[in-house]
């Protein structure tokens, strides 16, 4: 098993969130059938409600987990797009703010097999996809998580995405690094649609 699949797995167990292993898609009809239980949802158009361009207000912790309550501020806009017919979407970020001119790309990609999405972010100034958060929405809420290294430790990181009206959604990333005890949120982002 990947030492990444063992983290991430470690960081559900930690958080009392539940890991559902996923069966070859025959195996996992008829394991279905034999327990009575529900078919998974299908989310692979769980992000459609957010194609189009949005007025992106922002702001990130200056300097994460140190103790500092510094919030650097950022305007700009967000532009999302279907891909694969809505199994996957692209978004892009322009944004300005005391700290300079911001870009960054999410590629979220959905997994029919889990019923799971992936949320893979870049920023222009690395140029390379970080660790993918993974997760899903329930009851329109999107939660996703992982685990990465920031500043040479280990600590989870938690991502939560909330549709507030058919044209405001809210964003929030957070940290923890005594193992999701509590956290710290360092990244609030909210998109208004252009008209």
């Amino acid at each position: 098993m990947p030492s990444h699949y063992r983290a991430f797995l470690s960081c559900l167990a930690i958080m009392g969130l539940p890991y559902l292993p996923v069966a070859p898609a025959g195996a996992q009809t008829a394991q279905a059938a034999k327990a009575g239980a529900e078919t998974p949802r299908d989310g692979q158009h769980d992000f459609d409600f957010e194609i189009g361009t949005w007025r992106t207000r922002l702001k990130r912790l200056a300097h994460p987990l140190s103790g500092s309550s510094e919030w650097l501020e950022y305007e700009g806009v967000t532009t999302v797009r279907k891909v694969w017919n809505g199994r996957a979407n692209l978004v892009e970020l322009t944004a300005d703010g005391p700290d300079g001119h911001f870009e960054g790309l999410n590629l979220r990609l959905y997994n029919p097999r889990s019923h799971q999405w992936s949320l893979n972010f870049a920023n222009s100034s690395s140029g390379t996809l970080g660790q993918p958060t993974i997760g899903g929405f329930v009851d329109g809420r999107g939660e996703f998580y992982d685990q990465e290294d920031f500043d040479g430790r280990a600590i989870f990181v938690r991502f939560v995405i909330t549709p507030l009206d058919a044209d405001t959604i809210r964003f929030e990333q957070a940290f923890s690094d005594d193992g999701g005890k509590t956290w710290e949120t360092n990244w609030v982002a909210t998109d208004t649609r252009m008209k």
